[in-house]
């Protein structure tokens, strides 16, 4: 553990493509809740059907998975940028997304926005911008990799001729190029801690000197890349060693993304300070998390009044 009882939140974590071992170790350096966006698995889906298993999923095995090891999991919804270029499969999952958005512990529509930023994408951008001002959700808007701070203006152009209100809109995977833009226009401005590619945290700790902790959020997007689960308390600990303030630590590693994803109703810190005791005897749709292992099982009750 890397933080006396600090509690962090991972607000971009592809589980999907995690390990087990990967959710024991994030709770022990104090991860306790995590929101894993619907993406691209790496190799283009060519049915509808994929899409759905994959939504279930989310919303079923992996909320299991995370909650056995004493982790809460919320999830968001949609058809992502890069495969929105298949419109014959993107409007058959667009059917899908208004059954799945409104699922309990479904926090936003996301990740939508831009990849190479063809007419399909801004296409199925604006129609999932649509369906989350018709039905009140938040959103997640991934910025491009390549083009960033023109795509990153056009996705807030987008957001804003549709309505949306920017406090309702994260816009992730932000770095020095855009963070200003995206603060000044009033919307959240995530940052990917993700190596050698989208930012690095010493690089962040140098951002968070600068422009203090409003509306800022510190996330991981680990998945089946070279990435780390563990950014986001790592990232906390460099802060703190580097003085910068506790409070601002705080906030863009646990505070902020409670409070903007909050907004939806469907994530809340009683979830996790108030959690079920683990039981990983339990089973989901008559499967078990475990691999031969031995069973852990709490008895938070008992345990409270042992004295030893």
């Amino acid at each position: 553990m890397l933080i006396d009882n600090m509690m962090v939140i991972d607000p971009h974590i592809h589980m999907t493509s995690r390990t087990t071992y990967d959710y024991l170790v994030m709770k022990e350096y104090g991860v306790v809740a995590i929101i894993e966006p619907s993406f691209w698995l790496g190799q283009p889906r060519t049915h509808v059907g994929t899409f759905q298993d994959y939504f279930n999923s989310l919303i079923g095995w992996e909320r299991f998975r995370a909650e056995q090891f004493g982790i809460r999991h919320y999830c968001t919804i949609s058809i992502n940028p890069k495969e929105a270029n298949n419109e014959p499969l993107a409007e058959q999952v667009m059917e899908l997304l208004p059954l799945y958005a409104c699922k309990e512990g479904v926090v936003a529509l996301g990740e939508v926005g831009f990849d190479d930023m063809t007419e399909a994408e801004e296409k199925y951008f604006r129609l999932q911008l649509k369906l989350a001002k018709e039905l009140d959700k938040l959103v997640l808007v991934h910025t491009p990799h390549r083009n960033k701070k023109e795509g990153t203006s056009r996705s807030m152009d987008i957001c804003l001729e549709e309505g949306l209100d920017p406090l309702q809109v994260i816009i992730d995977h932000a770095n020095e190029e855009t963070v200003d833009e995206v603060l000044d226009r009033g919307f959240w401005c995530a940052f990917s801690i993700y190596p050698n590619t989208k930012m690095g945290n010493e690089r962040m700790v140098e951002l968070v000197k600068k422009y203090g902790s409003d509306r800022i959020i510190i996330d991981s997007a680990a998945d089946w890349g070279m990435s780390d689960p563990l950014a986001v308390p790592k990232t906390a600990q460099l802060m703190l060693e580097s003085n910068i303030r506790e409070d601002h630590v705080k906030a863009v590693c646990y505070g902020n993304a409670l409070k903007a994803y909050g907004q939806s109703g469907e994530m809340k810190e009683e979830h996790w300070l108030e959690p079920t005791a683990i039981d990983q005897r339990q089973l989901y749709e008559g499967n078990s998390v475990l691999r031969g292992q031995t069973p852990m099982v709490e008895k938070p009750f008992q345990e409270s009044i042992i004295i030893r």
